[in-house]
């Protein structure tokens, strides 16, 4: 079994079946033995990106969310204190404050994250994609 975090993009690309989603990450995703977790993060990072027009998800975003989580066996990871100040101590590698966010969060968690972002890579986790 492997634990992991999704990002974002991963998580998006999942949901609308998206080639840009590698096959090893979309096996990964798949696997029920697997524990998958998207983050509040996540889930806020969509909200924006929709109520700026950078993304439609054809209804709204909590709908959308709630159906498309109902059919995996995803959990969602909330945000901790911990989390939330563990980012006070990352390196600038990433400016992003939902990747940095999303960082913080698998380092206290001790898991890796599935996503294509090679600029994980620069933080002590494991990326896998």
């Amino acid at each position: 079994m492997i634990e992991s975090l999704l990002d974002t993009h991963t998580t998006i690309w999942f949901f609308q079946d998206d080639p840009r989603l590698s096959p090893s990450a979309k096996s990964l995703i798949e696997d029920p033995a697997n524990r998958k977790l998207i983050s509040i993060a996540t889930c806020w990072e969509i909200a924006i990106k929709v109520g700026l027009g950078k993304l439609n998800l054809g209804e709204p975003t909590r709908s959308y969310l709630e159906r498309a989580i109902s059919g995996t066996n995803f959990e969602m990871l909330p945000i901790s204190l911990e989390h939330a100040t563990a980012v006070e101590g990352l390196p600038q590698h990433h400016k992003d404050p939902f990747d940095r966010l999303l960082i913080a969060q698998a380092i206290v968690e001790g898991i890796p994250i599935v996503g294509a972002d090679q600029a994980f890579d620069d933080y002590p986790i494991r990326r896998l994609w």
